[in-house]
């Protein structure tokens, strides 16, 4: 294997391309990226940037080694020839390899009225020219932003929009701000923290239409109601980069390219790719955990993670499995939130230390009679013990006697979605 192609130039492309030098490969190696920058980090954008305690040229990715690669930079993949083996570009080149990482993770979910998302002020959040651009309308001072999607982004979002003192409405079609990825249950300690940080939440209430004449001015609610707006951020969810794969013959949608155990690519009748591999965001593979689905990780540890055992498999034609425990964080409104596990494969939920009125709290989910997640908010040292339950397969609910656990554990519906919901997180 004399030449390697990593196709996404972002956190698993280049801990992908450090990964495969430092498992040996003395050869050469091109790493393709449709962004004109250099891999910088997502999850500063909807926090630290939108706050303006850091401009995007601060983002960049630290390089833990010189990778030697050729970058292409600033021009997309648009197509894929596996037996001729080889990535076509958009400028016309053709990039010929022996082994492919694919890596080019999701993009935004668009405002699916492209009229609407055309006036000025309608804003997604994913790459740092978008945060450029809703960090230059804040900075404006907007009488009023809304975000559209309660999930982690657009939480932060609006989290990041009342730190700068901006009245902000946010609309959700759930019982709760995440309540997609924790459960109702859980999740409406988020309702009581933004209302009580000053957010307009309009709750089980979506946006039927935006309005404005050039600019945005007007949002209409699924209610009946409107609200005048300056500023709208569209966060609901995120779409896999695989169109340019699209007629290769390897299975994917929009939800990812399937991958099996090892992280090798996976063709349309369920064989393997030879040498083609991916990795982060647009992976969807069988985690050994949690049987019976494909799973997909918009997850920081996961991309990286998972570029190592890729690179490994990669280099030593191996077959070692990417069973890390899933695990991710957020801080919005003062609020520390870390999870591990996958809550949303469990059905039920039992709180095990403090309380949901307090803010402060650990909850773990359950599943058949196992422990599969556990979620910390303003808690997150307790959270060791739990992982090891969850690789374990701990009974559930799980003894713990901690002493701030509750006198009596109540295992509850963890009240998730129906699962045409889940699917849009």
């Amino acid at each position: 294997m004399n030449r390697i192609v990593i196709v996404g130039a972002s956190l698993a492309g280049l801990r992908a391309a450090e990964a495969l030098r430092d498992e040996g490969f003395t050869g050469e190696l091109t790493v393709i990226g449709d962004e004109p920058h250099a891999p910088y980090d997502r999850p500063p954008l909807s926090k630290a940037v939108l706050s303006g305690w850091l401009d995007t040229d601060h983002v960049t990715l630290p390089r833990l080694r010189n990778v030697a690669a050729t970058w292409l930079l600033g021009v997309a993949a648009t197509g894929l020839d596996l037996r001729e083996r080889q990535v076509r570009l958009a400028d016309g080149r053709r990039i010929a390899f022996d082994g492919l990482v694919i890596a080019t993770g999701t993009r935004a979910r668009p405002w699916p009225v492209p009229e609407e998302a055309a006036l000025r002020g309608v804003h997604v959040l994913r790459g740092r020219d978008d945060a450029d651009r809703l960090r230059a309308d804040l900075a404006a001072g907007p009488e009023r932003v809304l975000v559209i999607g309660g999930g982690f982004t657009g939480s932060e979002v609006a989290g990041g929009c009342r730190e700068l003192g901006l009245n902000v409405t946010l609309t959700h079609r759930g019982v709760a701000p995440m309540s997609s990825a924790l459960g109702g249950t859980v999740a409406r300690f988020a309702a009581d923290v933004q209302r009580a940080a000053g957010v307009d939440l309009r709750l089980e209430t979506t946006v039927t239409k935006l309005d404005g004449a050039g600019r945005l001015h007007r949002a209409w609610l699924s209610d009946g109601t409107a609200v005048d707006v300056d500023v709208a951020v569209i966060a609901l969810g995120a779409v896999s980069n695989v169109e340019w794969i699209a007629g290769s013959g390897l299975l994917a949608d929009g939800r990812g390219a399937v991958c099996d155990t090892t992280g090798r690519a996976l063709t349309a009748d369920g064989s393997v790719a030879d040498g083609v591999f991916v990795a982060g965001d647009v992976a969807r593979w069988p985690h050994p955990l949690y049987p019976g689905d494909l799973v997909r990780l918009d997850h920081w540890g996961n991309a990286v993670s998972q570029a190592r055992t890729v690179a490994h498999n990669l280099v030593h034609n191996g077959h070692r499995r990417h069973d890390e425990l899933p695990a991710f964080w957020s801080n919005q409104f003062g609020v520390n939130l870390k999870s591990v596990g996958l809550p949303t494969y469990g059905d039920e939920v039992v709180v095990t230390q403090g309380s949901l009125p307090a803010n402060k709290f650990v909850a773990v989910y359950g599943r058949e009679g196992r422990t599969v997640a556990a979620v910390a908010v303003n808690a997150p040292r307790q959270l060791d013990g739990y992982a090891d339950l969850i690789t374990a397969g701990a009974a559930f609910p799980p003894v713990i006697n901690a002493p701030d656990g509750p006198a009596v554990a109540s295992v509850v519906d963890a009240e998730f979605p129906q699962p045409l919901v889940a699917a849009v997180r």
